[in-house]
């Protein structure tokens, strides 16, 4: 390994549905964080890890910063919060479509504690004229002195490659934490449940909001080497219960469908996928229902 191997830890942080998850899927290559045009999508801190000859960056993508409306909520901000001092730099990300928010200063004001670079990224410039952006660019670096302002397409891979660069010459110098091939520290059975419940953001649209929850029950390996896996989506009321599972368990299927489909090409082997339903009435409020859902604090 080169003797000047850099390594570090880059916290994304921003607004919700600025575009983190798509940034970060299209760093690494491959989906290990789910995407929707909802807000709040992400609900845990989920590490992407990109390595090169180098280099290895791991790219922390954390839930929207936003005003909690319950016990779930304040779970996703206090992740978002506690990665700004455990990293070696910060990305805040902005959409340069909706311009600055109340949101934004919000987040600058936590990020005055922050003693480590910060970056600003200014997403989804394939959305707006190049006249709209430099105002956009003046406005934000009059209300915080940032390390750098990097203006950058996550969805079409516009200027990544340079974003990368800049961050490497911030990096220090270190280990190679986590092997070549490895891109996430989360484990399969977690990326499984993600991506089960990013169909259900997709299929059902507004019908069903983020009150939903997946758990993966049972994983099983058996001799033709296919691979069975039993999952429980979880809902707080009845009636989302009905919308889940739609007429002749015609949108439980398709759930079903799409998910497999993306678990085959994580897993590379063939998949068999069980979904069921389950109400669990306030879910999001309840501490005992959150700790089993996976929603520790003790573990960020």
């Amino acid at each position: 390994m080169d003797t000047n191997y850099k390594s570090g830890f880059i916290s994304i942080i921003g607004r919700p549905n600025v575009g983190k998850s798509t940034f970060m899927n299209k760093v690494i290559g491959q989906k290990i964080a789910i995407m929707s045009d909802k807000p709040q999508t992400t609900r845990n801190k989920i590490q992407g890890v990109l390595t090169q000859n180098d280099a290895q960056f791991i790219f922390i993508d954390t839930p929207g910063i936003h005003k909690p409306k319950h016990r779930l909520g304040d779970f996703m901000v206090k992740i978002a919060e506690n990665t700004l001092n455990e990293v070696d730099a910060v990305l805040f990300m902005i959409n340069a479509d909706e311009g600055y928010g109340r949101g934004d200063q919000f987040i600058m004001d936590r990020l005055e504690r922050v003693k480590n670079p910060v970056f600003l990224v200014v997403n989804k410039i394939d959305l707006v004229h190049p006249d709209k952006l430099f105002p956009l660019i003046e406005q934000y670096k009059d209300k915080y002195d940032f390390e750098e302002i990097i203006p950058i397409s996550a969805l079409q891979g516009n200027n990544i490659d340079h974003l990368l660069e800049v961050l490497k010459t911030h990096l220090p110098e270190g280990p190679q934490f986590y092997p070549a091939d490895q891109v996430t520290d989360h484990p399969e059975r977690f990326v499984m449940s993600e991506l089960i419940r990013e169909k259900v953001l997709h299929l059902t649209r507004e019908e069903v909001p983020h009150s939903i929850a997946v758990v993966i029950e049972n994983i099983e390996k058996r001799e033709s080497n296919a691979i069975f896996i039993q999952a429980v989506i979880v809902t707080e009321r009845k009636s989302q219960k009905g919308i889940l599972i739609g007429k002749q368990g015609s949108m439980l299927k398709n759930v079903g469908k799409a998910a497999r489909k993306d678990i085959e090409a994580l897993l590379g082997s063939k998949v068999y996928l069980e979904l069921w339903v389950k109400v669990q009435k306030d879910w999001r409020n309840k501490q005992t229902q959150l700790f089993e859902y996976g929603f520790r604090e003790d573990e960020y």
